[in-house]
């Protein structure tokens, strides 16, 4: 944002040159600087130590006007070695400060003795010490009317509340600690209004793991109990909503909360020790918060940013060049308005995306709006005017390509991102904010729209000094406040730049935390895997919907500088969905043994998952097929479905053309052609009848062939001679041979085929051992998948 130009005016503070040559004058007579008369403009001599610390730890109202009175409450602490003797402390009000830069420098500075400090109001609105030990602190409260300070023209003044008194090394009256602060002062209703929007966000980190409890009701898993305490009564996002919900602000929601808070209204479990999961507890809370939330978001703008805030900047410089990475950035946006307005009740803008920080360059931008975005949250510490304006310029900003960036005022938007757990630190902030803004307000006659883009995460102390901060703005007189969508189609400022910076010019700091190119590598690995897993899956949508969810979580923005724990979560989510993988395999195969020539071996696909598979091929090959074919040549395969929780036997037939050993494989194929699993090998025994054998069987047949031939022509020429002798038969008499016309020869030739029909080595299928079913009971572990 441009930077206001100084205007003339009242010097901020004297030389530090006056300052020591003053300081060494009265350090060398200091009977003399008691007897003197100082007049009342100049301040009292400072300590050259500072040896006080002065809390401010409440200034009521922020910005007071006519009427008001004004209460100053703190502590002071004697930090130095020796007893102050004669404190008091007093309130001065300092120089109009008719800058923004002025302001910076007062804030840069806030307990800095030398500086030039006002004259005190007055001797009533003091509070005094008799003395200050060493180590002690004591607290203070005092209250002026406003009228008594004698504000001039509208402005900011430098405010400060002092603590003078002497020392033993020191013994004359001095400043020994000053609290330098703002006063906002505008006494009527400002006659042109700053259009001021701020943004209120509610981002957590991620908590929901990958995996899911068995059974069809996929119980989600969370990865601890934090989210459980962040929305409890008192908790930093329960904190949000009670104080969000009395402001005039724009919701900026991650949908992945609202998500995870929604399964945790029912049946979840919490990762402890191992593997081990204990169920959780903490429903209502869940329950209450998201009806807070309802109530606290009816009637404002809410704002879904993709769904677990994807980290635009790590997109955009170390996953573009992985494949697949922009599409998560689709399907994150495209889920977020659904969930918003499932668990909400409310219809979000998804037009708008936030960077890291607001820091851009032409790449994060490209990305930014590729997944339908049209408008970039950037900040005005990245996207800074080079034209030499003297003014802050609106927030809206035409950068090309139908593209609107909005550019959040950097000084508005850090305010609060210091360690404000102490009282004093939160009002410093508060008070620069309000002085800041009015600041703004003053430079122009002009209207203007400035949004203010805080921090994602705002600890519960930075949370409520921006309450504090943005409730004065409501009741004060120069700002009204406006939604996000009206900032960004304000008419924009012809003069204020619209030159995106480039690449190289990106932070170094932010840069570090980025995700690496090795994290998209996984992600995309992890996605290859689901996308081979889902083709085979009867319910697809079961697997499919939370592992794109997770996948989404994995390029979150809340991992940057947390390496280490978002490592082990993509590591987490590829574990998981290989072990769901794994519940649709092949059973393991011992050793089978074929005695024949051909024969049925069968194969065992077992589906520990709670739907059913199908779409699946099964194939089996023979590593040597010209000993053993499978179906007639070297490989087969057959279709497979199974049901959850059951197991199938294929059988596919054998042929073998000699004896030994073959290893056989099979392997499971999506329809497509793509491996499924691990293959399972065994080796196939062949023990067929070998040639030699066959040659000593058929010259056994051979010779019974030939006795029998033997015996038929002796019994013929027997009964040839009997005939001779007993002469011709009587009618009606018939002799054996005419009643069985096969004789003894004929008998013999039939046992010896009925032995050889026995004997034949082709068998209709493999022995009994090696093809009976194997078990087909259904397993025990069912499907687990996330919510």
């Amino acid at each position: 944002m441009a930077e206001a130009a100084d205007f003339q005016g009242m010097s901020p503070s004297p030389p530090r040159r006056w300052l020591r040559r003053t300081g060494a004058l009265l350090a060398g007579a200091p009977l003399l600087a008691g007897l003197l008369q100082l007049p009342a403009a100049v301040p009292a001599q400072a300590s050259s130590s500072g040896d006080v610390s002065v809390s401010v730890d409440t200034l009521t109202p922020s910005a007071p006007t006519d009427g008001d009175t004004l209460t100053v409450t703190g502590t002071v602490t004697n930090e130095g070695k020796q007893t102050v003797t004669g404190a008091h402390v007093g309130l001065r009000l300092g120089s109009l400060l008719n800058t923004r830069s002025a302001i910076d420098n007062v804030a840069d500075n806030p307990d800095d003795t030398h500086a030039y400090l006002g004259a005190e109001v007055g001797d009533k609105y003091v509070q005094e010490f008799a003395k200050l030990a060493p180590g002690a602190s004591q607290p203070f409260s005092i209250s002026v009317p406003v009228d008594k300070l004698d504000l001039g023209q509208d402005g900011v003044y430098e405010f400060d509340v002092s603590l003078s008194g002497q020392t033993a090394a020191q013994p004359w009256d001095q400043v020994l600690g000053v609290q330098r602060t703002f006063l906002p002062w505008q006494a009527e209703e400002a006659g042109t209004r700053t259009k001021t929007t701020y943004l209120w966000p509610l981002v957590s980190d991620v908590h929901m793991t990958a995996k899911t409890g068995p059974g069809e009701q996929q119980t989600p898993v969370f990865d601890n109990d934090e989210l459980a305490k962040d929305i409890a009564p008192g908790g930093r996002l329960a904190q949000m909503v009670n104080l969000g919900k009395d402001l005039d602000v724009t919701w900026v929601i991650d949908p992945d909360l609202l998500a995870s808070v929604d399964a945790m209204t029912r049946n979840y479990r919490v990762q402890s020790d191992g593997d081990t999961t204990t169920a959780g507890t903490h429903q209502a809370q869940a329950k209450s918060f998201l009806a807070d939330l309802q109530n606290a978001v009816t009637d404002r703008e809410v704002v879904a940013l993709p769904f677990a805030d994807p980290d635009l900047a790590s997109l955009a410089h170390n996953g573009t060049s992985v494949t697949g990475s922009l599409s998560h950035l689709k399907d994150a946006t495209d889920v977020a308005a659904i969930t918003v307005k499932t668990v909400l009740h409310v219809t979000p803008s998804t037009d708008f995306a936030w960077p890291v920080e607001g820091a851009v360059d032409p790449s994060i931008i490209k990305v930014a709006t590729s997944a339908g975005a049209d408008k970039v949250i950037a900040r005005s510490d990245s996207l800074q005017e080079t034209g030499g304006l003297t003014y802050t310029p609106s927030a809206a900003r035409p950068i090309g390509g139908g593209t609107t960036a909005v550019i959040a005022d950097a000084r508005l938007s850090t305010a609060f991102d210091g360690n404000l757990r102490k009282a004093g630190a939160a009002t410093l902030a508060v008070q620069e904010f309000l002085a800041q803004s009015l600041e703004v307000d003053l430079q122009t006659g002009k209207q203007r729209s400035i949004v203010v883009a805080p921090q994602r995460m705002p600890s519960m102390s930075q949370a409520q000094a921006m309450a504090q901060a943005v409730m004065a703005l409501q009741d004060g007189t120069w700002s009204e406040s406006q939604e996000l969508t009206a900032a960004a189609k304000a008419k924009p400022d012809p003069a204020a730049s619209t030159r995106v910076p480039s690449t190289s010019a990106y932070p170094s700091s932010l840069r570090k935390k980025e995700l690496p190119r090795s994290a998209f590598e996984q992600i995309a690995r992890t996605q290859d895997k689901l996308d081979n897993f889902q083709v085979v899956l009867t319910k697809e949508s079961r697997v499919v919907t939370p592992f794109g969810r997770a996948v989404n979580r994995e390029m979150s923005t809340s991992w940057r500088g947390r390496a280490s724990e978002a490592a082990i979560f993509r590591a987490g989510v590829e574990v998981w969905l290989d072990d769901l993988t794994d519940q649709v395999k092949l059973i393991d195969k011992s050793e089978t043994k074929l005695s024949g020539r051909s024969a049925t071996i069968p194969v065992t696909v077992q589906n520990n998952l709670v739907q059913g598979v199908d779409h699946l091929v099964l194939r089996l090959t023979s590593t040597m097929p010209t000993r053993l074919e499978v179906g007639g040549k070297a490989y087969q395969e057959q279709p497979v479905t199974v049901s959850g929780g059951h197991s199938q036997s294929v059988k596919f037939s054998t042929s073998a053309n000699a004896n030994g050993r073959v290893t056989v494989i099979a392997q499971l194929y999506t329809e497509d052609g793509q491996e499924y699993g691990a293959p399972v090998s065994f080796d196939v025994k062949v023990t067929e009848v070998t040639p030699t054998v066959m040659l000593v069987i058929g010259g056994g047949v051979l010779l019974l062939v030939l006795a029998g031939f033997r015996m038929y022509t002796q019994r013929k020429r027997a009964a040839s001679r009997q005939a001779e002798d007993d002469g011709p038969d009587e009618p009606g008499e018939t002799t054996e041979a005419s009643q069985n016309p096969e004789g003894p020869a004929e008998r013999l030739q039939e046992e010896s085929d009925a032995r050889l029909r026995a004997d034949d080595p082709e068998q209709p299928s493999d022995p009994t051992p090696d093809t009976a079913s194997e078990s087909a009971d259904p397993s025990t572990t069912g499907e687990r998948v996330d919510r």
